[in-house]
């Protein structure tokens, strides 16, 4: 799929993400932020949900009912109950202690992600396709060793983010190979 990418850097001048002229794209004044097919959306599974069914290939959804849950399961457990407690409007809200908040709770979501995935992961999260929910895990594993949390505990959601990041698209599209991410990204 062809694309257009407009880096938004979350810290460069305040946060572009706060502009008025990004605010227009989403009021929520986070990324990411796509506009297609003639429309914007804001929020990652909303988008990557789109383009599943707007895209004819790779599918990213299974087709079964039951392998399906289990993705959006995986893709809530990332996308809702670990991402935005360290989501940097988060973080300058804590303080001082967000280094010790956003690892208390990457830990606290990884240790309900592990037993899980020992259950549906084969090469991939849920089986041998790569699925939506391969695509939360990488930022979040990211994520998770820019906070210092010892990732080796987690021993499948390791060898998985490992096996992820062999394929070309994952290496592209990790976060730290994006225009706008710094050299030295804080937290």
């Amino acid at each position: 799929m062809e694309y257009d990418q407009v880096p938004v850097n979350l810290v460069r001048d305040g946060g572009q993400q706060l502009t008025t002229r990004f605010k227009a794209l989403n009021p929520m004044q986070q990324v990411p932020a796509v506009t297609i097919d003639g429309f914007t959306l804001s929020q990652s599974l909303a988008i990557i949900q789109y383009i599943e069914e707007t895209r004819p290939e790779p599918h990213l959804l299974p087709s079964e009912p039951k392998t399906r849950a289990q993705v959006r399961m995986i893709c809530d457990i990332i996308a809702s109950g670990i991402q935005p407690l360290q989501n940097l409007y988060v973080l300058l809200k804590i303080g001082e202690e967000k280094i010790h908040w956003g690892q208390h709770f990457i830990q606290r979501g990884f240790e309900a992600l592990e037993p899980i995935l020992v259950q549906t992961a084969g090469k991939y999260c849920v089986g041998n396709e790569i699925s939506m929910a391969d695509l939360c895990l990488v930022p979040q594993v990211y994520n998770a060793e820019r906070f210092k949390v010892d990732v080796t505990q987690f021993p499948t959601i390791k060898r998985l983010n490992e096996t992820l990041l062999q394929h070309e698209a994952f290496k592209t599209s990790h976060p730290s190979c994006q225009p706008d991410t710094p050299d030295d990204m804080p937290i």
